[in-house]
């Protein structure tokens, strides 16, 4: 069980270290132009996509973490705070931040794969519809990056907490 939550934790960690990584960038990012902000935003395929499989592994790792530990119990509590946390994070993630990612990669070459994760009929060659609400979309993404940090730190502790406090009992 322990290798178990040890594996669990790191999940979570990965998840955290992601979406902190985007919310730290949030200061300088504010600052840039607008071809600028749309230049960058083509550098976190397919890097952070591949990354994203930790955090779909997290979320079903804390789900089995959950119906392991003892009903009831402190560890049982932390890790439904972690596991909804977790879910949080995913419902902010396809439903505020996956459509503006459609925006930021529709001009980019994708792969098949690719294609279906961002729902992109093809490369369009432009980025018609995002000159107009460009800033829309930037704070849109940039915030439910900020909102996903603090659910996933949320998680993380959590997570923590369950594994310390079922050890010691």
């Amino acid at each position: 069980m322990l290798i178990f939550q040890v594996v669990t934790v790191f999940l979570i960690a990965v998840a955290m270290a992601l979406s902190l990584a985007h919310a730290l960038e949030y200061p300088g990012k504010m600052r840039l132009s607008k071809e600028a902000y749309l230049t960058t935003q083509c550098i976190y395929y397919p890097g952070f996509t591949i990354g994203g499989f930790g955090e779909a592994l997290g979320l079903v790792a804390t789900l089995v973490l959950l119906l392991l530990m003892p009903r009831g119990s402190q560890a049982f509590w932390w890790t439904l705070a972690g596991f909804l946390g977790l879910a949080a994070m995913q419902a902010i993630f396809w439903f505020v931040t996956q459509p503006v990612n459609r925006c930021w990669v529709a001009c980019l070459p994708l792969t098949n794969a690719a294609r279906s994760f961002f729902s992109v009929a093809s490369k369009s060659g432009s980025d018609e519809g995002v000159d107009d609400r460009w800033e829309r979309l930037r704070d849109k993404w940039e915030y439910s990056h900020i909102a996903r940090a603090v659910f996933a730190a949320i998680s993380l502790i959590s997570l923590t907490m369950a594994v310390a406090i079922y050890g010691r009992s």
